[in-house]
């Protein structure tokens, strides 16, 4: 059997990982820590709906074989000549390599924005934001200064509404445990565009919007971000805004190693694959997750969605078998079972399977989709150990 490594254990790498591990069939996992954490929930981490352990999952809980092997370590390159992947203990050799390490944070040449803004690319900077937030509210009963009361939001998609939703249930709790006056808090959302959550269709949003505001939000679109200096948001026409907290949610792109691989890429870094999410410029390579290019039969790219990652990984495990045993391979055709945003712990919005649903049948759809999630992950053990930590029904 040819060598099989998976770089990432996001959604893609560890559904491949699990495919593989359940097969029997030997490989190696190559991740920089020893455990799965759930992405698309870091916001609840942020927003201090929970502490992070609870969003961590351990690999070898979902890798049972002894033939599958785990290495911890930071992957920093690709040398496609001598398929090698690179990281900072050595090189380890590959015949096939599914490369799911995921994205980093996108800051569009906003100039100050990086250096001066905190993001959620990771469990431990949703744990800083959290912590950080709290820092700023009793550095506010030490000095008075309002600004750090002031949280601002940059970027109104999926991960800065579910965010806002999080920390608007979860600031007046901690304004009764400091004694601060919750009218003196401000948490605002900052959106370049003239809408917010594209990816939910239109007639919800304004349902989006009520939810925000009557919780003490505030929602501000065709605000464009010109500059970042420490604590100040400078916007186009001249106003700042001064915060305390500034967290940028505005966008993301694909880890910087596959372009530096010369792979051919998108605009946002994304490999381009084929329709067995193979690399277009490396058949031994599969991409999948965020860091892939992948297009429908119309040539139209798929979304970045977990979702999708969760269903790229087992396909590009899946084909690297049939491809061994000169079987034909089978072509990426995600399921599409909707999107659900989070607006704190008892409502959501979205749609499930083309149903447009809100409220609390949309939070309850959003923790339903969790605890679907560990079952295909690790089955009914993984979620029965899981579930509990971080379903809230």
């Amino acid at each position: 059997m040819s060598k099989i490594v998976i770089a990432g254990a996001g959604y893609a790498g560890m559904m491949a990982a699990a495919y593989l591990d359940r097969q029997g069939i030997p490989f190696t996992l190559v991740n920089n820590h020893d455990y799965h954490y759930l992405t698309i929930l870091l916001h609840e981490v942020a927003g201090g709906r929970d502490v992070g352990d609870k969003y961590k999952i351990p690999i070898k809980e979902v890798l049972r074989n002894d033939s599958s092997e785990l290495v911890v370590t930071t992957v920093t390159g690709i040398d496609r000549e001598r398929r090698v992947l690179k990281t900072t203990e050595g090189e380890i050799g590959y015949d096939y390599l599914i490369y799911a390490l995921g994205w980093v944070s996108e800051y569009f040449g906003i100039k100050g924005l990086k250096e001066y803004s905190l993001s959620i690319t990771n469990l431990d900077s949703a744990v800083e934001i959290r912590r950080h937030i709290d820092e700023q509210f009793r550095l506010y009963k030490q000095d008075g200064d309002e600004r750090h009361l002031r949280i601002a939001l940059g970027g109104a998609g999926l991960t800065g509404i579910e965010l806002m939703g999080e920390l608007l249930e979860y600031l007046p709790k901690l304004c009764r445990e400091l004694d601060i006056p919750w009218e003196k808090v401000d948490v605002q959302c900052i959106e370049a565009m003239p809408t917010i959550l594209p990816m939910v269709a239109e007639h919800l949003r304004p349902y989006v919007v009520e939810t925000i505001t009557k919780r003490g939000g505030k929602l501000r679109t065709n605000a464009k971000i010109n500059e970042v200096t420490e604590g100040v948001i400078h916007l186009d026409g001249g106003e700042k805004v001064e915060a305390g907290t500034i967290v940028w949610t505005g966008g993301v792109r694909a880890n910087p190693i596959l372009s530096e691989a010369g792979f051919t890429v998108d605009r946002r870094g994304r490999a381009k694959v084929n329709a067995y999410l193979q690399s277009v410029d490396d058949e031994q390579i599969f991409v999948a997750g965020d860091s892939a290019w992948a297009e429908d039969e119309n040539g139209r790219p798929y979304a970045p969605t977990a979702q999708n990652a969760e269903q790229m990984g087992p396909l590009a495990a899946k084909n690297i078998l049939l491809r061994e045993r000169r079987r034909e391979m089978q072509p990426f055709k995600p399921r599409d079972w909707g999107t659900l945003c989070s607006l704190g712990s008892e409502v959501g919005v979205g749609s499930f399977l083309g149903v447009p649903i809100k409220g609390v049948m949309g939070a309850l759809a959003k923790e339903g989709s969790k605890a679907k999630y560990l079952w295909e992950l690790g089955g009914l053990r993984l979620a029965g150990n899981h579930a509990k930590e971080v379903v809230r029904i």
